[in-house]
């Protein structure tokens, strides 16, 4: 059973998906043939209602001409956080 902040990260890199290929002027079925991943199935990724693999990442950042890290993660609010200083480390409270 997915919990609902996998959920949330699967929204978001799906949505971080959809943005750059619409950015890139290409359909979802152009993407599709350029990354050999079906349209639904990469419709269901897109909605954050389908878990990807690695390798599916990695051919649809190919497909797109971006870094594989820039869909799973937003890089602006990433450098946006260490230019206002914040300090960033392990919270491993809910683990011991």
């Amino acid at each position: 059973m997915m919990k609902d902040l996998d959920k949330k990260r699967l929204a978001e890199i799906g949505g971080r998906i959809r943005k750059v290929r619409e950015e890139s002027g290409l359909n979802l079925h152009e993407l599709a043939r350029l990354c050999g991943i079906s349209a639904p199935a990469l419709s269901l990724i897109e909605t954050g209602k389908r878990d990807l693999r690695v390798t599916s990442l990695c051919r649809i950042a190919a497909a797109l001409r971006v870094a594989a890290g820039d869909l799973i993660e937003n890089r602006e609010d990433k450098s946006r956080a260490r230019a206002a200083g914040k300090r960033s480390g392990y919270e491993l409270g809910d683990y011991t």
